[in-house]
């Protein structure tokens, strides 16, 4: 009777244990974009988390311009605008979040805004800094020509302070490019998409080895014609992986 019992227990035990694994996890809302919508709206991309538990995001649309903006939620969920897009000279319509360098500083793309010209009134991005006091410094303005346009995706950053991306337009064939953006704001083409079996129209951005090769992906093009997985060598070499 009583290893009966002893059985019983346990078993019921695991049952409790079973039922706790499967309860839903419960969400806190850290917090609501609104409309009208001054401090953004739409956020795209996710967000990052410094050391004390703040997190840094992009929304595409809202803020004073309706351009889109660069926000920080704290641990309250009291949320500050660091900057609002004007769409003009800084930037406009930010698709891709931020990255931090180590005092502070954020960095990130955007799709329009910046230099404009009558082939692109509403300019073709940029590649913006953010320092922590919020005023916003244009690392590089895109041309839409072969230096690129329309960067969707954000930048990754080396020791060095070099910037690395793609740009979903413009590059030499006009499919798209892979860039690199130094510390003194001075833009490289690394790779420009042809269209074919390289691959075309890169949404995403780029992760980067300890070679310094670039890994990353376009939406289509490819030997299938649906894009493609590709690697870009030190040398500018593009190898196709899938």
């Amino acid at each position: 009777m009583e290893r009966t019992s002893l059985l019983s227990f346990a078993w019921a035990l695991a049952l409790i244990a079973i039922a706790s694994a499967q309860a839903p996890a419960s969400e806190i809302v850290l917090h609501n974009f609104g409309s009208p919508a001054p401090k953004g709206a739409g956020p795209w991309a996710g967000v990052i988390r410094d050391s004390a538990g703040n997190l840094y995001g992009t929304t595409n649309t809202g803020g004073v311009s309706n351009k889109g903006v660069v926000y920080k939620v704290d641990t309250t969920g009291r949320q500050t605008v660091l900057h609002s897009f004007t769409g003009g000279a800084d930037g406009g319509y930010p698709y891709a979040g931020v990255i931090g360098d180590s005092a502070g500083n954020l960095y990130g793309t955007t799709c329009q805004g910046g230099t404009t010209n009558v082939a692109a009134p509403h300019g073709n991005g940029v590649v913006y800094k953010l320092d922590t006091t919020g005023p916003e410094t244009v690392l590089y303005n895109f041309t839409g020509g072969a230096d690129g346009g329309c960067p969707v995706a954000g930048v990754i950053r080396d020791s060095a302070g070099n910037l690395y991306g793609t740009s979903n337009l413009g590059g030499p064939e006009g499919y798209g490019e892979v860039f690199e953006v130094n510390a003194a704001g001075q833009e490289t083409m690394l790779y420009g998409f042809t269209g074919g079996t390289d691959g075309k129209w890169p949404m995403g951005g780029v992760i980067r080895d300890s070679a310094g090769n670039l890994y990353g992906t376009t939406q289509y093009g490819g030997a299938a014609g649906y894009g493609a997985v590709f690697k870009l060598d030190a040398t500018g070499q593009e190898t196709v992986l899938y």
